[in-house]
């Protein structure tokens, strides 16, 4: 066996890095089969060689994020041993200029209630294909992250003045179960399915902007049928669940797309809830618009699934059987 020794010299700071009855310590024991303990302001990390060595460079990443003022949570730990080693972005023009990340260096997408990062390699490819493509596509397993970031992006675009609204659609349809007569007007028959853009929305804004903004039409919610007949120029647009799109649907919503917009369609060819028989409107863009410059196409797998560690063993397994 191997040992590692890294010096953290501000106490409160390693307090911090160790985590409450130092479970950040624990996570990082279980994720990479090491053995960490406290010396004073030292920690001494003992394995193979390779996990011990990889084990301090997280440990060291993670101290010089506290250093440089941000928290620290579990998803953080997680993003550090998923993405391995960053070099520091270089030549940063202004804080606006979100694509200046990508030359090296963590991504970090910046929203009015929380700063965003990816957490897996795909996911930063993915953020950087929102930003530098018209048309994107997330094509992977639910927990990969998809519609999060899509929306955090579109939310970031938005409060830079980049596009001057925000419009998130699904298609209404059914998962599995027939839910029967819904009763209400139009918004509460609708709103059960768009439940996650809300959720998602709600991360990155104040409720009361969100609200006021949802009110002026600046930020929109609606079912995909409803985006027939529309051209949406200068607006950030995401159509959700793809995979639940026939054809004809994702025709209309492709051909929406208007001066100044960006579009991003996010789906998990898995989970297709459309009645026997009837094609995948996602199955069919992926195949025609795949060879179309100015298109990305970003596809996640288990591996990028940051929801509980479970959640990846489960897809597998189904994956395994079909």
């Amino acid at each position: 066996m191997h040992e590692e020794v890294a010096e953290f010299p501000d106490n409160r700071l390693l307090i911090d890095l160790c985590g409450e009855f130092d479970r950040n310590l624990a996570e990082l024991e279980e994720q990479l089969a090491v053995q960490i303990m406290r010396r004073g302001n030292q920690l001494a990390v003992v394995g193979e060689p390779e996990a011990a060595q990889e084990a301090v460079r997280v440990l060291q990443s993670l101290y010089e994020r506290l250093e440089s003022g941000k928290p620290l949570d579990h998803g953080d730990l997680d993003r550090a041993v998923r993405m391995g080693p960053q070099t520091q972005p270089q030549g940063r023009t202004r804080d606006g200029d979100q694509l200046e990340m990508f030359r090296g260096g963590p991504v970090e997408i910046k929203t009015r209630k929380k700063l965003v990062e990816p957490r897996t390699k795909a996911q930063k490819e993915y953020v950087k294909t929102l930003f530098s493509r018209d048309l994107a596509f997330g094509i992977g397993p639910a927990g990969t992250g998809k519609t999060y970031l899509a929306v955090a992006v579109g939310v970031s675009m938005f409060i830079e003045g980049r596009v001057d609204r925000i419009i998130l659609a699904r298609p209404a349809v059914e998962a599995g179960e027939k839910l029967g007569y819904l009763p209400g007007d139009m918004k509460e028959k609708v709103d059960p399915y768009m439940q996650p853009l809300y959720d998602a929305l709600r991360d990155f804004l104040p409720g009361k902007q969100l609200a006021k903004l949802m009110e002026e039409g600046r930020i929109e919610i609606a079912p995909l049928a409803f985006m027939r007949g529309r051209t949406l120029s200068n607006a950030f647009v995401v159509l959700d669940e793809a995979q639940n799109a026939t054809s004809m649907q994702m025709k209309m919503f492709l051909t929406r797309l208007g001066e100044g917009s960006r579009m991003v369609v996010t789906g998990d060819r898995s989970q297709v809830d459309l009645p026997r028989g009837v094609t995948s409107g996602l199955h069919d863009a992926e195949r025609l618009l795949k060879s179309i410059a100015g298109v990305g196409f970003t596809y996640f797998s288990a591996a990028d699934v940051v929801r509980h560690p479970l959640v990846a063993a489960i897809i597998e397994a189904y994956e395994a059987d079909g």
